[in-house]
Protein backbone atom coordinates (compact mmCIF):
# COMPACT_ATOMS: atom_id res chain seq x y z
CA UNK A 1 0.00 0.00 0.00
CA UNK A 2 1.27 3.52 -0.79
CA UNK A 3 1.59 6.23 1.65
CA UNK A 4 -1.40 8.61 0.49
CA UNK A 5 0.26 12.03 0.78
CA UNK A 6 -1.29 12.94 -2.32
CA UNK A 7 -4.94 13.06 -0.39
CA UNK A 8 -3.85 15.29 2.05
CA UNK A 9 -5.90 18.41 2.27
CA UNK A 10 -6.14 21.51 4.79
CA UNK A 11 -4.13 24.77 5.33
CA UNK A 12 -1.15 22.50 6.39
CA UNK A 13 -0.87 20.72 3.57
CA UNK A 14 2.88 19.82 3.02
CA UNK A 15 3.96 19.60 6.59
CA UNK A 16 5.60 16.79 7.50
CA UNK A 17 5.75 15.11 10.83
CA UNK A 18 7.40 12.36 12.34
CA UNK A 19 5.46 11.15 15.37
CA UNK A 20 6.30 8.10 17.85
CA UNK A 21 3.83 6.60 19.11
CA UNK A 22 2.59 7.19 22.32
CA UNK A 23 -0.48 7.89 24.32
CA UNK A 24 -3.14 10.86 25.04
CA UNK A 25 -2.25 14.37 24.36
CA UNK A 26 0.74 14.13 21.67
CA UNK A 27 -1.20 11.49 19.57
CA UNK A 28 -4.49 13.86 20.13
CA UNK A 29 -2.18 16.78 18.83
CA UNK A 30 -1.05 15.32 15.85
CA UNK A 31 -4.50 14.18 14.73
CA UNK A 32 -5.58 17.52 14.73
CA UNK A 33 -2.53 18.21 12.53
CA UNK A 34 -3.48 15.24 10.44
CA UNK A 35 -6.91 16.85 10.18
CA UNK A 36 -5.32 20.34 8.93
CA UNK A 37 -3.48 18.87 6.27
CA UNK A 38 -0.08 17.73 7.86
CA UNK A 39 1.33 14.71 6.48
CA UNK A 40 2.13 12.72 9.92
CA UNK A 41 4.28 9.46 9.67
CA UNK A 42 3.74 7.38 12.98
CA UNK A 43 6.34 5.46 14.15
CA UNK A 44 5.46 2.46 16.24
CA UNK A 45 7.08 -0.92 17.42
CA UNK A 46 7.23 -3.77 15.46
CA UNK A 47 4.27 -5.92 15.71
CA UNK A 48 2.23 -2.95 17.40
CA UNK A 49 -1.09 -3.63 16.66
CA UNK A 50 -2.79 -1.70 13.97
CA UNK A 51 -6.38 -1.05 12.01
CA UNK A 52 -8.49 -0.69 14.87
CA UNK A 53 -11.18 1.45 13.36
CA UNK A 54 -12.36 2.48 16.71
CA UNK A 55 -8.71 3.81 17.68
CA UNK A 56 -9.86 7.10 16.38
CA UNK A 57 -7.13 9.08 17.54
CA UNK A 58 -5.00 7.94 15.43
CA UNK A 59 -6.97 8.55 11.76
CA UNK A 60 -5.15 10.26 8.80
CA UNK A 61 -1.74 8.44 9.74
CA UNK A 62 0.67 6.81 7.59
CA UNK A 63 1.98 4.07 9.84
CA UNK A 64 5.55 2.62 9.93
CA UNK A 65 7.18 -0.09 12.25
CA UNK A 66 10.94 -0.23 13.95
CA UNK A 67 12.99 -1.67 16.34
CA UNK A 68 14.01 1.72 17.73
CA UNK A 69 17.13 -0.50 19.70
CA UNK A 70 17.98 -1.17 16.18
CA UNK A 71 20.93 0.47 14.64
CA UNK A 72 19.27 -0.35 10.94
CA UNK A 73 16.08 0.67 12.12
CA UNK A 74 17.11 3.56 14.25
CA UNK A 75 19.27 5.32 11.12
CA UNK A 76 16.08 4.76 8.89
CA UNK A 77 14.28 6.96 10.90
CA UNK A 78 16.97 9.57 10.92
CA UNK A 79 16.62 9.46 7.39
CA UNK A 80 12.96 10.40 8.07
CA UNK A 81 13.77 12.53 10.48
CA UNK A 82 16.16 14.88 7.80
CA UNK A 83 13.46 14.89 5.98
CA UNK A 84 10.18 16.31 7.99
CA UNK A 85 9.72 19.51 9.59
CA UNK A 86 8.53 18.77 12.85
CA UNK A 87 9.02 15.44 15.65
CA UNK A 88 6.75 15.16 17.87
CA UNK A 89 7.61 12.59 20.79
CA UNK A 90 5.67 11.59 24.63
CA UNK A 91 8.18 9.78 26.34
CA UNK A 92 10.01 10.98 29.54
CA UNK A 93 12.77 13.14 29.92
CA UNK A 94 15.56 11.13 28.66
CA UNK A 95 14.30 8.26 26.47
CA UNK A 96 14.64 9.47 23.19
CA UNK A 97 17.96 11.09 24.52
CA UNK A 98 19.28 7.39 25.09
CA UNK A 99 18.04 6.06 21.90
CA UNK A 100 20.40 8.41 20.35
CA UNK A 101 17.56 10.56 18.36
CA UNK A 102 17.13 13.42 20.98
CA UNK A 103 17.22 17.22 20.31
CA UNK A 104 20.87 17.63 19.77
CA UNK A 105 21.37 14.88 17.50
CA UNK A 106 18.12 14.93 15.35
CA UNK A 107 18.82 18.96 15.12
CA UNK A 108 22.22 18.18 13.58
CA UNK A 109 20.89 16.33 11.25
CA UNK A 110 18.39 18.65 10.47
CA UNK A 111 18.73 22.37 11.69
CA UNK A 112 15.20 23.40 10.58
CA UNK A 113 13.31 20.65 12.39
CA UNK A 114 10.91 21.33 15.07
CA UNK A 115 10.96 18.94 17.98
CA UNK A 116 8.29 18.81 20.10
CA UNK A 117 8.09 17.57 23.51
CA UNK A 118 4.72 16.38 25.25
CA UNK A 119 5.24 15.65 29.03
CA UNK A 120 3.10 15.95 32.29
CA UNK A 121 6.02 17.57 34.06
CA UNK A 122 7.97 19.19 31.61
CA UNK A 123 11.65 18.44 30.82
CA UNK A 124 12.90 19.71 33.94
CA UNK A 125 12.03 20.44 37.51
CA UNK A 126 11.79 17.97 40.63
CA UNK A 127 8.67 16.55 39.34
CA UNK A 128 10.05 15.72 35.25
CA UNK A 129 11.03 11.95 36.27
CA UNK A 130 7.82 11.17 38.25
CA UNK A 131 5.08 8.89 36.38
CA UNK A 132 1.73 10.67 36.47
CA UNK A 133 -1.75 11.39 34.50
CA UNK A 134 -3.89 13.79 34.01
CA UNK A 135 -5.84 14.29 37.52
CA UNK A 136 -2.06 14.64 39.04
CA UNK A 137 -0.95 17.17 37.12
CA UNK A 138 -4.25 19.35 37.12
CA UNK A 139 -4.30 18.70 41.02
CA UNK A 140 -0.95 20.78 41.60
CA UNK A 141 -2.40 23.83 39.10
CA UNK A 142 -5.38 24.65 41.19
CA UNK A 143 -8.26 23.90 38.67
CA UNK A 144 -8.41 20.37 39.78
CA UNK A 145 -9.52 21.93 43.64
CA UNK A 146 -11.80 24.70 42.05
CA UNK A 147 -13.91 21.90 40.59
CA UNK A 148 -16.66 20.23 41.69
CA UNK A 149 -19.03 19.88 44.71
CA UNK A 150 -18.22 21.77 47.99
CA UNK A 151 -17.61 18.52 49.65
CA UNK A 152 -15.03 17.46 47.24
CA UNK A 153 -13.21 18.08 44.01
CA UNK A 154 -14.66 15.93 41.22
CA UNK A 155 -12.44 14.70 37.91
CA UNK A 156 -13.50 16.31 34.93
CA UNK A 157 -12.75 13.43 32.76
CA UNK A 158 -8.85 14.14 31.45
CA UNK A 159 -10.01 17.35 29.11
CA UNK A 160 -8.30 19.73 30.93
CA UNK A 161 -4.78 18.41 31.51
CA UNK A 162 -4.20 16.46 28.55
CA UNK A 163 -6.08 17.98 25.71
CA UNK A 164 -6.90 21.15 26.94
CA UNK A 165 -3.27 22.38 28.86
CA UNK A 166 -1.61 19.67 26.79
CA UNK A 167 -2.74 18.89 23.07
CA UNK A 168 -3.81 22.39 22.10
CA UNK A 169 -0.85 23.74 23.73
CA UNK A 170 1.61 21.53 21.80
CA UNK A 171 0.03 22.64 18.62
CA UNK A 172 0.37 25.93 19.18
CA UNK A 173 3.83 25.84 20.38
CA UNK A 174 4.31 23.40 16.47
CA UNK A 175 2.92 25.93 14.40
CA UNK A 176 4.36 29.03 16.48
CA UNK A 177 7.95 27.13 16.23
CA UNK A 178 7.13 25.78 12.23
CA UNK A 179 6.14 29.86 11.37
CA UNK A 180 9.43 31.00 12.71
CA UNK A 181 11.62 28.35 11.06
CA UNK A 182 10.27 29.09 7.61
CA UNK A 183 11.78 33.02 8.56
CA UNK A 184 14.89 31.85 10.40
CA UNK A 185 15.69 28.33 8.86
CA UNK A 186 16.55 27.23 12.16
CA UNK A 187 13.98 24.95 14.37
CA UNK A 188 13.96 24.57 17.95
CA UNK A 189 12.68 22.81 20.95
CA UNK A 190 9.25 22.84 22.10
CA UNK A 191 8.58 21.82 25.62
CA UNK A 192 4.75 21.45 26.23
CA UNK A 193 4.15 20.67 29.52
CA UNK A 194 0.56 19.96 30.74
CA UNK A 195 0.94 21.68 34.03
CA UNK A 196 2.02 24.77 32.40
CA UNK A 197 -0.60 24.68 29.83
CA UNK A 198 -3.25 24.18 32.63
CA UNK A 199 -1.75 26.69 34.74
CA UNK A 200 -2.25 29.01 31.53
CA UNK A 201 -5.74 27.88 30.84
CA UNK A 202 -6.13 29.36 34.85
CA UNK A 203 -5.21 33.16 33.67
CA UNK A 204 -8.81 34.74 34.23
CA UNK A 205 -9.38 32.94 37.80
CA UNK A 206 -5.79 33.64 38.79
CA UNK A 207 -6.51 37.31 37.83
CA UNK A 208 -9.82 36.78 40.05
CA UNK A 209 -8.43 35.27 42.37
CA UNK A 210 -5.86 38.00 42.92
CA UNK A 211 -8.62 40.64 42.81
CA UNK A 212 -10.73 39.17 45.60
CA UNK A 213 -13.33 37.63 42.86
CA UNK A 214 -12.58 34.38 43.60
CA UNK A 215 -12.88 32.26 46.42
CA UNK A 216 -10.54 29.16 46.74
CA UNK A 217 -14.24 27.35 47.79
CA UNK A 218 -15.80 25.51 45.35
CA UNK A 219 -19.47 26.49 44.34
CA UNK A 220 -18.74 29.79 45.46
CA UNK A 221 -18.40 31.75 42.01
CA UNK A 222 -19.78 32.64 39.10
CA UNK A 223 -18.09 30.17 37.22
CA UNK A 224 -17.69 27.21 39.41
CA UNK A 225 -21.71 26.28 40.07
CA UNK A 226 -21.70 29.02 42.89
CA UNK A 227 -24.26 31.30 40.87
CA UNK A 228 -27.96 30.03 40.70
CA UNK A 229 -28.12 31.09 37.17
CA UNK A 230 -25.07 29.35 35.90
CA UNK A 231 -25.83 25.26 36.78
CA UNK A 232 -27.33 22.14 35.95
CA UNK A 233 -30.48 21.46 37.02
CA UNK A 234 -32.52 17.46 37.26
CA UNK A 235 -35.55 17.96 35.70
CA UNK A 236 -39.30 15.63 35.60
CA UNK A 237 -38.09 12.89 33.70
CA UNK A 238 -34.81 12.52 35.86
CA UNK A 239 -32.61 14.33 33.00
CA UNK A 240 -30.89 17.81 33.38
CA UNK A 241 -30.86 21.15 31.40
CA UNK A 242 -28.20 23.60 31.86
CA UNK A 243 -28.05 26.96 32.68
CA UNK A 244 -26.13 29.84 31.62
CA UNK A 245 -27.79 32.87 32.03
CA UNK A 246 -25.04 35.64 33.45
CA UNK A 247 -26.11 38.61 31.56
CA UNK A 248 -28.95 40.50 32.63
CA UNK A 249 -30.50 40.67 29.17
CA UNK A 250 -30.47 36.97 29.25
CA UNK A 251 -31.41 36.67 32.56
CA UNK A 252 -34.48 38.64 32.32
CA UNK A 253 -35.26 36.26 29.01
CA UNK A 254 -35.56 33.72 31.07
CA UNK A 255 -37.43 34.84 33.70
CA UNK A 256 -40.04 36.01 31.26
CA UNK A 257 -40.44 32.48 29.73
CA UNK A 258 -39.95 30.81 32.71
CA UNK A 259 -42.56 32.17 34.77
CA UNK A 260 -40.07 33.24 37.13
CA UNK A 261 -40.55 35.92 39.43
CA UNK A 262 -38.74 38.96 37.86
CA UNK A 263 -37.94 40.27 40.91
CA UNK A 264 -35.50 37.91 41.17
CA UNK A 265 -33.54 39.93 38.02
CA UNK A 266 -32.68 42.82 40.61
CA UNK A 267 -32.48 40.39 43.86
CA UNK A 268 -29.50 37.77 42.45
CA UNK A 269 -27.11 40.83 42.56
CA UNK A 270 -27.53 40.23 46.95
CA UNK A 271 -24.79 36.71 47.25
CA UNK A 272 -26.94 36.44 49.88
CA UNK A 273 -30.32 35.48 48.40
CA UNK A 274 -28.52 32.78 46.45
CA UNK A 275 -29.63 29.84 48.26
CA UNK A 276 -33.07 31.08 47.90
CA UNK A 277 -32.64 31.20 43.82
CA UNK A 278 -31.24 28.13 43.67
CA UNK A 279 -34.23 26.52 45.40
CA UNK A 280 -36.83 28.93 43.17
CA UNK A 281 -34.81 27.69 40.23
CA UNK A 282 -34.58 23.33 41.51
CA UNK A 283 -38.82 23.60 41.80
CA UNK A 284 -39.11 25.34 38.60
CA UNK A 285 -37.02 23.53 36.35
CA UNK A 286 -37.88 20.00 38.29
CA UNK A 287 -41.40 20.25 37.33
CA UNK A 288 -41.23 19.62 33.38
CA UNK A 289 -38.97 17.42 31.79
CA UNK A 290 -36.23 18.00 29.38
CA UNK A 291 -37.67 17.90 26.57
CA UNK A 292 -40.15 20.56 27.10
CA UNK A 293 -38.28 23.24 28.43
CA UNK A 294 -35.94 22.69 25.42
CA UNK A 295 -38.40 23.32 22.95
CA UNK A 296 -39.12 26.62 25.52
CA UNK A 297 -35.64 27.91 25.26
CA UNK A 298 -34.09 26.40 22.27
CA UNK A 299 -32.56 29.44 20.19
CA UNK A 300 -33.79 31.95 22.53
CA UNK A 301 -31.26 34.34 24.45
CA UNK A 302 -32.20 32.60 27.77
CA UNK A 303 -28.69 29.98 27.54
CA UNK A 304 -30.89 27.42 28.43
CA UNK A 305 -29.77 24.17 26.66
CA UNK A 306 -30.55 20.30 27.46
CA UNK A 307 -27.40 18.24 29.09
CA UNK A 308 -27.13 15.24 26.36
CA UNK A 309 -25.15 12.09 26.97
CA UNK A 310 -22.39 11.26 24.14
CA UNK A 311 -23.92 8.90 22.65
CA UNK A 312 -27.59 11.25 22.20
CA UNK A 313 -24.55 14.10 20.71
CA UNK A 314 -24.80 13.16 17.68
CA UNK A 315 -28.64 13.23 17.02
CA UNK A 316 -29.24 17.04 18.24
CA UNK A 317 -30.23 19.41 15.27
CA UNK A 318 -27.21 21.90 15.83
CA UNK A 319 -24.99 18.88 15.29
CA UNK A 320 -26.31 17.10 12.43
CA UNK A 321 -26.98 20.66 10.92
CA UNK A 322 -22.81 21.76 10.72
CA UNK A 323 -22.47 17.59 10.65
CA UNK A 324 -20.10 17.92 13.25
CA UNK A 325 -20.28 14.03 13.33
CA UNK A 326 -18.69 11.86 10.44
CA UNK A 327 -18.79 8.26 9.44
CA UNK A 328 -15.71 6.79 8.25
CA UNK A 329 -16.27 3.09 7.56
CA UNK A 330 -19.61 2.77 9.98
CA UNK A 331 -17.58 4.45 13.63
CA UNK A 332 -18.79 7.55 13.99
CA UNK A 333 -15.96 10.52 14.03
CA UNK A 334 -15.85 13.75 15.35
CA UNK A 335 -15.59 16.20 12.06
CA UNK A 336 -12.32 17.86 11.97
CA UNK A 337 -12.31 21.65 13.73
CA UNK A 338 -11.67 24.38 13.16
CA UNK A 339 -13.19 25.03 9.97
CA UNK A 340 -11.70 27.04 7.15
CA UNK A 341 -13.05 28.87 4.38
CA UNK A 342 -10.33 28.44 1.02
CA UNK A 343 -8.37 25.53 2.68
CA UNK A 344 -11.12 22.82 3.98
CA UNK A 345 -9.86 19.66 5.58
CA UNK A 346 -10.47 16.68 3.93
CA UNK A 347 -13.40 14.28 5.25
CA UNK A 348 -11.41 12.16 8.17
CA UNK A 349 -9.76 9.30 7.09
CA UNK A 350 -9.82 5.79 9.00
CA UNK A 351 -6.82 4.95 11.14
CA UNK A 352 -3.80 3.13 9.61
CA UNK A 353 -5.27 -1.12 8.91
CA UNK A 354 -1.49 -2.02 8.38
CA UNK A 355 2.32 -0.75 8.77
CA UNK A 356 3.24 0.96 5.37
CA UNK A 357 6.64 -0.51 3.90
CA UNK A 358 9.38 2.60 5.71
CA UNK A 359 11.72 2.50 2.28
CA UNK A 360 8.32 3.33 0.86
CA UNK A 361 7.60 6.50 3.18
CA UNK A 362 11.37 8.04 2.34
CA UNK A 363 10.89 7.53 -1.10
CA UNK A 364 8.30 9.53 -0.71
CA UNK A 365 9.73 12.01 1.41
CA UNK A 366 12.56 12.58 -1.15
Amino acid sequence: MAPQSGARQGPLQGLRIVEFAGLGPAPFACMLLADMGAEVVLVDRPGARAGDPLQIVNRGRTLVQADLKNAQDRERIGELIDRADVLVEGFRPGVMERLGLGPEVARQRNPRLVYARMTGWGQDGPLAQAAGHDINYIAITGALAAIGTPERPVVPLNLVGDFGGGSLYLVAGILAAVLEARSSGQGQVVDAAITDGVISLMTLFLSQQQRGDFQDRRESNLLDGGAPWYGVYRTADDRYVSLGALEPQFFAVFCERSGLDPLWQEKRKDKAQWPALRQALTQLLGARTQAQWTALFEGSDACLSPVLPLGEAAAHAHNQARQSFVAVDHVLHPAPAPRFSRTPSAHPSAPPREAECLQAVLRSWQ
